[in-house]
C-alpha cells in the first residue's frame, strides 16, 4: 500500500475498534467524553483520546495512533499491524450512549458554565454528598469554598476546579454517587487546595482524595494538596515541575496504592530527581485516601 492508502485506513479505523474487537471493555465510571478508558484482564488499561484517533497507556510512556496500538498490544511489526487494521475497515464500535449524546450540542464557555453554578453550602445536595457519603469534614469544604474550588453539579454531584498558575478555572473534575467525568471542553492541570507557597506538595489522583488527605493530616499549613484528575496531562506535569524547582520543596507522591498509583509515583520521583527536590512516597492504607477516610 502506498502512503495515501495507509492514511485512508488510519482515518477509517478507530482505536476503539481495535480494542473492542480484542475483547477490551469500557470502564464507564472512569471514562470521560474526551478520554474513554478501556480495561482487559488484570490491570491492563488503554485510554482512547482524540475522538478515537489516538491512545495512551497510563502505566507507561506508550501512545500513538491505531497502528502503533496494534504494535503495542500484539508485539508485531508495522506490516502485520497494517493488515490487522485494514481488516477492521467498516467495523463500527459500540460507543457508550453518554459519549454519543454528548456530541449533540456545544456546552458553552468554561468560565461561564463555572460561574453559573453555586458553591455547595451546608445542607445542599453536593455538601451532603461530600460530607456524608465521602466523610470530608466541614472545615475542609469551607476552605475549598474560600479558594473557589467547588461548585454544585447536576443531581448532587461535585465540580472541583482545575486552575492554571494564574488562578483561572480551566476545567473541573466531576464526581457523584454513580458518575465520574471531566468538564466537556475543559483542560486538566491541577486541583489546588492549600497554601499558595508550599514547602510540601502532595500529588493525588482525584480532588476528593486531595481533600481527604487534607482532612487526615489536619490539614498542614505548609502543604498544597493537588490532584491531576486521574490522568497525567502535560500541563499537570509542567505545573508540578514549576513547584519542584522551588528551593527546599518536598515533593510527595500521594497517589493510589495500586499499579497506576505506583506508576504515577515513579513519574513524580523522576521529576524530583530532575529538579533536585526532596521526594517521598505516601501510600494510603487502603486503595485511596477517601477509602482511608471513610473506612
Amino acid at each position: 500500500m502506498d502512503k495515501r492508502d495507509i492514511e485512508t485506513v488510519r482515518e477509517q479505523v478507530s482505536c476503539a475498534a481495535v480494542l473492542e474487537r480484542g475483547g477490551w471493555k469500557v470502564d464507564t465510571k472512569q471514562s470521560t467524553r474526551r478520554a474513554v478508558k478501556y480495561r482487559r484482564g488484570d490491570g491492563e488499561i488503554v485510554i482512547v483520546i482524540h475522538e478515537g484517533k489516538g491512545w495512551f497507556d497510563p502505566l507507561s510512556e506508550a501512545k500513538g495512533d491505531v497502528f502503533s496500538l496494534v504494535i503495542h498490544l500484539d508485539g508485531v511489526g508495522f506490516a502485520d499491524a497494517l493488515v490487522h487494521v485494514r481488516g477492521l475497515v467498516g467495523f463500527v464500535s459500540s460507543e457508550p450512549e453518554w459519549v454519543r449524546s454528548s456530541r449533540r450540542k456545544s456546552p458553552g464557555p468554561i468560565g461561564t458554565r463555572w460561574m453559573r453554578r453555586p458553591p455547595p453550602r451546608p445542607g445542599s445536595p453536593t455538601w451532603l454528598y461530600l460530607s456524608e457519603m465521602r466523610c470530608i469534614p466541614d472545615a475542609v469544604l469551607v476552605e475549598a469554598n474560600c479558594q473557589n474550588l467547588l461548585r454544585e453539579g447536576p443531581y448532587g454531584s461535585m465540580w472541583a476546579a482545575h486552575m492554571d498558575a494564574f488562578g483561572v478555572v480551566i476545567g473541573w473534575e466531576q464526581r457523584g454517587v454513580d458518575w465520574r467525568g471531566f468538564a466537556v471542553g475543559g483542560a486538566k492541570e491541577l486541583f489546588r487546595l492549600g497554601t499558595e507557597h508550599p514547602k510540601r506538595l502532595c500529588v493525588t489522583e482525584a480532588a476528593i482524595d486531595a481533600m481527604s488527605l487534607a482532612a487526615i493530616e489536619g490539614p498542614r499549613r505548609d502543604t498544597l494538596y493537588v490532584s491531576t484528575g486521574g490522568g497525567w496531562a502535560p500541563a499537570a506535569d509542567a505545573a508540578i515541575r514549576s513547584f519542584a524547582i522551588q528551593p527546599g520543596l518536598l515533593l510527595v507522591a500521594a497517589t493510589d496504592a495500586n499499579a497506576q498509583g505506583d506508576a504515577y509515583g515513579e513519574r513524580i520521583r523522576l521529576i524530583a530527581k530532575a529538579t533536585g527536590s526532596q521526594y517521598a512516597r505516601l501510600r494510603p492504607n487502603t486503595e485511596d485516601w477517601n477509602k482511608d477516610l471513610t473506612g
